[in-house]
């Protein structure tokens, strides 16, 4: 699957959808997308649901993208169904740190 990055305004949100792999030749790919969103200063919700692997560069955009979202005030919620994904960031414990939803619907209700 190719890697491609999609963002859409719902309600006062900003949705960022990510599909395929999200490693270090893709991460730069999400934050060219993802810095400005959280610059804007919105809520911000990346759906990975179609990612279908991810590595360490996939955890540093979301580290560094959840300090920024906290430095300009605003929120940073992920969507995770794929397993093979949600264990890198329980295995790591940033789930712990980083609001996650198993769909965009629980998300949104958020």
């Amino acid at each position: 699957m190719d890697f491609a990055v999609h963002s859409r305004e719902v309600g006062a949100a900003t949705v960022i959808a990510v599909s395929g792999e999200l490693d270090i030749h893709t991460a730069p790919d999400l934050t060219e997308v993802l810095s400005p969103a959280i610059a804007a200063g919105q809520p911000v919700i990346v759906d990975l649901t179609d990612v279908t692997f991810m590595d360490s560069s996939g955890l540093s955009v979301f580290v560094t993208a959840l300090k920024r979202a906290r430095e300009a005030g605003t929120t940073l919620v992920l969507v995770v169904s794929e397993p093979r994904v949600m264990r890198v960031f329980s295995i790591t414990g940033i789930d712990t740190l980083i609001d996650i939803h198993a769909t965009l619907d629980s998300a949104l209700s958020a």
